[in-house]
């Protein structure tokens, strides 16, 4: 796999015969909404099939798997112009394979909300190996239903693992503190809670479980280590892992409401595996900057390899960028956009997208109709290399999205090329 940086004068055309492949693989592997309006500094995901299959009259996803010794999954994820369906037509060229090695081996979790695009979750679903449907709520010691049937439906149809997901977000869709204070002071309310988690998971088919308790009072860091532990016990008969989210912390004592709560030596003796949140140092309300600096996810990383394993650890990977509007003043908000949407903003104001070598990220400005500067922090191609290759230096065990909601075509191709993707059905 190649990555092309669009420079002035490149056409699709031009880039098919520079690297020696057909026009329709780079529109396929890219899903370019428009191939005629390539932006200066866009990436372009250049793939090289080894192995390909022309498809016969009778033939399926299934026997072709058959045929050349590997799974209908691992084809789906080859040819994302399928989008997930086992739908092909006589003389469709098939990839079987690439000629690009996968560096290890990761179990890729994403969060999803029930109302995601059906056709955009069939299309990202042979990529994962868990899918988390946002986000089962508590009052005192009551879960509050979600509407997830749909989505753990799909999941299990697709030989992926639902994993049932808790947070102390409150009825105003904020994360709170107290409310899970209020939960971690009463062991009865604790036990009457995780009850009722064991009888959903067994409900509704949840295989895992995730905790996402955020604003954790600095006081009740052990009582969350503790109920952590205390569900973490009441899984284990039925062979469900407890997963915690974590605030992206860098040292032990470092200070803020985000992290004050959050043991990682108390928390990584409690639960099976963990998934940093290592993203938003970019967010609505700060100054621009890239949502997921390289240098800082690194940091992350290494202070918590020093309570866990490796093989504990997921790397939280955004999928989404922020717009400010400049000059940045405290208290205004940016917008948050997918990373397609990115791009096409680029285009639209005719803007150059720019690289930050150090952070790792893609970035570009513009001015809007009222002449306004703004500033933009995305992902792409290049970004998600370079977080992936990370997770794969550090050995670690997977890799969670935040979210799957947007589409970002280019991340999954990539994700395909650089690691084989772990099956946990």
């Amino acid at each position: 796999m190649d990555i092309h940086v669009v420079q002035p004068g490149d056409t699709i055309y031009r880039l098919a015969q520079q690297y020696g492949v057909s026009m329709e693989r780079l529109l396929q592997d890219n899903q370019l909404e428009n191939p005629s309006q390539l932006v200066v500094g866009q990436t372009i995901v250049v793939q090289y099939p080894a192995l390909t299959h022309t498809v016969k009259a009778g033939d399926s996803l299934y026997s072709i798997a058959q045929m050349h010794n590997t799974t209908a999954v691992h084809l789906l994820r080859n040819n994302p112009v399928l989008h997930g369906r086992d739908l092909i037509y006589p003389g469709q060229v098939i990839v079987v394979k690439y000629a690009s090695r996968p560096q290890g081996t990761l179990t890729v979790n994403s969060y999803a909300y029930p109302y995601i695009d059906r056709e955009l979750l069939r299309s990202t679903l042979p990529y994962l190996s868990q899918l988390t449907p946002f986000t089962y709520r508590f009052d005192g010691d009551d879960l509050i239903p979600l509407r997830d049937e749909y989505l753990v439906s799909a999941a299990l149809q697709g030989r992926v693992v639902p994993v049932l997901h808790l947070s102390n977000l409150d009825e105003r869709e904020q994360f709170s503190g107290e409310l899970a204070h209020d939960l971690l002071e009463d062991k009865d309310s604790q036990k009457e809670l995780i009850e009722d988690i064991l009888e959903t998971a067994d409900r509704r088919g949840y295989q895992w479980v995730d905790v996402d308790f955020e604003y954790v009072h600095g006081e009740d860091a052990q009582a969350y280590a503790q109920f952590l532990a205390r569900l973490r016990r009441a899984l284990a008969p039925s062979g469900r892992p407890l997963m915690a989210a974590l605030a992206p912390k860098t040292s032990p004592n470092q200070l803020g409401r985000l992290y004050e709560g959050i043991d990682y030596r108390l928390i990584s003796q409690s639960v099976d595996f963990a998934l940093l949140m290592t993203y938003d140092w970019g967010n609505l309300a700060s100054p621009p900057m890239a949502v997921a600096p390289l240098p800082e996810v690194r940091r992350v990383v290494d202070y918590a390899l020093t309570e866990f394993t490796p093989n504990q650890l997921y790397l939280g990977i955004p999928n989404y960028g922020y717009d400010w509007t400049l000059p940045y003043r405290e208290g205004s908000r940016a917008r948050s956009l997918s990373n397609v949407e990115a791009v096409r903003l680029a285009w639209n104001r005719r803007a150059s997208i720019r690289y930050d070598q150090q952070a790792q990220a893609p970035w570009f400005r513009y001015v809007d109709d009222q002449g306004a500067e703004h500033e933009v922090w995305f992902e792409d191609a290049r970004s998600i290399q370079a977080k992936l290759g990370l997770a794969l230096e550090y050995g670690l065990y997977g890799v969670g999205y935040w979210n799957l909601d947007r589409p970002f075509p280019q991340n999954w191709v990539v994700l395909n090329s650089v690691a084989d993707i772990r099956s946990e059905m």
